[in-house]
């Protein structure tokens, strides 16, 4: 049976970052779409994206859908999900959370990184170097940070791929980073829920991501090999587990 697909990026991405998975389910007869989020077009102003900017985004987007959807966020779009699906429930099937994080309620995704990975965060979006030293940012944004990208997320990949992808990134609203979000209503919904995790992934310690999706209650566990960015380097691995939700989804209870 044909689905249709809503698939959100998380921090530093854009929409293109879907493209390959999106080509993939293509070619498996399903359809999708990606935004782009408020403050990820290379041209926006980040300095006034907030918060409810994501959140309307993505409500506005599925809204527009005639039917409902399977609607998959990866990395930081875990808790964008969380956020605004009860919002649309009527127009979401089923979520999908991808190496996604997984808020309690009233944390942000800063609680959620070690401490000193936090503060690289906190200290990146608070000053600008310039060649007279370091000043207060103006737009609140945390670049690019190549070491975070290269020895984090993409550690296993070649320099080549690692290129690709940074050539692509663009610098992230810290609002997305230090909100603290309410995922209350989230849990009273009834929409099937699958977890989509890549057991390479490095991004975070060991079990993190796992731990992370057990307060979801009920929900499907799909692993496949690849790192946190396989949607971009390897997107028919993706596109093949997003497409084995809809044969025949198995549930698992989490204690």
């Amino acid at each position: 049976m044909s689905q249709h697909f809503v698939l959100i990026h998380g921090a530093w991405h854009g929409g293109w970052c879907w493209d390959g998975v999106i080509r993939e389910l293509e070619n498996a007869g399903h359809t999708a779409v990606a935004p782009t989020l408020p403050g990820n077009n290379p041209d926006d102003d980040l300095a006034s994206v907030t918060f409810a900017d994501y959140l309307d985004a993505i409500a506005a987007v599925l809204e527009q859908q005639q039917e409902p959807v399977i609607l998959v966020g990866h990395s930081s779009a875990g808790f964008l999900l969380q956020a605004v699906a009860p919002r649309a429930a009527k127009k979401i099937a089923h979520l999908v959370f991808h190496n996604a994080f997984i808020l309690p309620n009233g944390a942000s995704q800063l609680d959620m990184f070690l401490p000193e990975v936090a503060q690289i965060l906190i200290d990146a979006a608070m000053t600008v170097a310039t060649p007279y030293g370091s000043i207060a940012s103006p737009h609140k944004s945390v670049p690019i940070l190549e070491d975070l990208i290269r020895n984090a997320l993409m550690k296993d990949d070649s320099t080549e791929v690692q290129n690709a992808l940074l050539s692509r990134l663009v610098p992230q609203p810290f609002v997305l980073f230090n909100t603290k979000v309410n995922t209350n209503d989230f849990l009273a919904l009834n929409i099937p829920r699958t977890v989509l995790f890549c057991k390479d992934d490095r991004s975070l310690p060991p079990g993190t991501y796992l731990k992370m999706a057990q307060s979801l209650g009920t929900y499907e566990l799909i692993e496949c090999p690849g790192g946190h960015e396989t949607l971009f380097i390897a997107p028919k691995i993706i596109a093949d587990a997003l497409t084995k939700i809809t044969i025949n989804p198995t549930f698992h209870p989490i204690a």
